[in-house]
């Protein structure tokens, strides 16, 4: 058995189970893990959540913290990729940094003498304030970006203008309180903004590895995430007659009115003949309920990733989806299988009114960039009120 090192040269930090996912993919992708014939290991029981060490045989240095939110269904996908990941022969801690008053600081503490040894920094979501705290640590040579979803798409723009890193969805406002607790963590934000900058003459290099349509820019390296981990481990699926609905949680990020959301996925339903609808991990079960008893589906609640579900199947010939991470993900992962993934676009009367004109256009440009994807006729579309 390794004993788990004080020093990792490869310290990832994952916050959700699609960052998890592509932490995986960047290993495989980089000649890690089974590639190089590393000996599996079973998960631990009950979903593998306890800190330890890799398995036999692992490959030394990547070392994958795990900083987990409260809501239930994003831990329970976190338990089962934890298990994935010690498969793979990786080093998984379990670190809790939220629930409590002091927890953050108590993980502060405990990762600090990592975060400023290792000399390679994996991170999942680079907008996590918690994240660009332990950034301020960070003296690695090389930087990380793995895929957040469609954010990723919007972090590569965000830095390219220099601007402060703010994700697409976040509503304004929240009065004094909110703006002097932004002007008290600007100094924070800054520093990470930084480090997200390629030093020159064989400075720090910083990577992005996505399946997002993206651009490099100021000596940033972007590398492509084709999900080649998922096709050699998972697959290929069943394919069922039906269609399949992907649900989203911009009912939850406060983007799109709940009533106009119902309406959608009913005239979708009814239009392309769907039984199921995967529901997305933030989406309230009182939500859910309503979609069910108005339409019919039936609602299911993946315990991974969805490109991890639909690789493994059974899953329909056609998955239609709105704007999200799906529509540029799951191509890359059900490559040859005779699946179609087909986009919803989001109309303009669905959105609140406090959606921003920036929410609009990204929705829009998620779609626009979406790669082999059919996008539905403007006629399908379900009509607003």
């Amino acid at each position: 058995m390794v004993t788990p090192s004080a020093h990792a040269p490869t310290l990832a930090f994952v916050e959700s189970p699609v960052q998890l996912l592509n932490v995986l993919e960047w290993a495989h992708a980089r000649g890690t893990g089974r590639l190089l014939g590393v000996v599996p290991r079973q998960p631990a029981r009950g979903g593998g959540t306890e800190p330890g060490a890799a398995g036999p045989g692992s490959v030394p240095g990547l070392r994958i913290v795990v900083l987990p939110p409260t809501d239930p269904m994003s831990r329970g996908q976190l338990r089962r990729m934890a298990g994935l990941a010690r498969d793979e022969g990786h080093e998984v801690r379990w670190q809790e940094a939220r629930g409590g008053r002091f927890a953050p600081f108590k993980a502060f503490a405990a990762l600090a003498r990592e975060v400023r040894a290792a000399e390679r920094v994996v991170i999942g979501d680079p907008f996590s304030r918690y994240v660009q705290l332990l950034l301020t640590l960070v003296r690695a040579e090389e930087l990380v970006v793995v895929d957040d979803g469609t954010a990723t798409m919007e972090f590569v723009a965000q830095t390219a203008r220099g601007e402060r890193l703010v994700r697409w969805h976040r509503v304004g406002g929240g009065g004094l309180p909110a703006r002097l607790r932004e002007l008290a963590y600007a100094p924070v934000s800054a520093t990470a903004r930084r480090r997200f900058t390629p030093g020159g003459g064989g400075g720090r290099r910083v990577e992005v590895f996505s399946s997002m349509p993206v651009t490099e820019h100021g000596g940033m390296t972007v590398r492509l995430n084709d999900f080649a981990w998922t096709r050699a481990r998972f697959g290929p699926p069943l394919l069922t007659k039906g269609t399949d609905l992907v649900g989203t949680s911009l009912v939850e990020t406060g983007v799109v009115d709940p009533d106009r959301y119902l309406e959608a996925v009913r005239a979708l339903t009814l239009e392309h003949g769907a039984t199921r609808y995967f529901a997305h991990r933030r989406e309230s079960p009182e939500k859910l309920r309503s979609l069910s008893e108005a339409t019919g589906l039936e609602i299911v609640r993946p315990d991974l990733p969805l490109e991890l579900i639909a690789r493994r199947g059974p899953v329909g010939r056609t998955i239609v989806s709105f704007p999200s991470t799906v529509v540029h993900t799951l191509p890359y992962a059900l490559t040859g299988t005779g699946v179609t993934v087909a986009v919803c676009d989001v109309d303009p009367s669905w959105l609140t009114a406090s959606a921003s004109d920036r929410a609009r256009g990204f929705l829009a440009g998620v779609t626009e960039t979406a790669r082999d994807v059919h996008r539905l006729p403007a006629q399908t579309a379900p009509a607003a009120g």
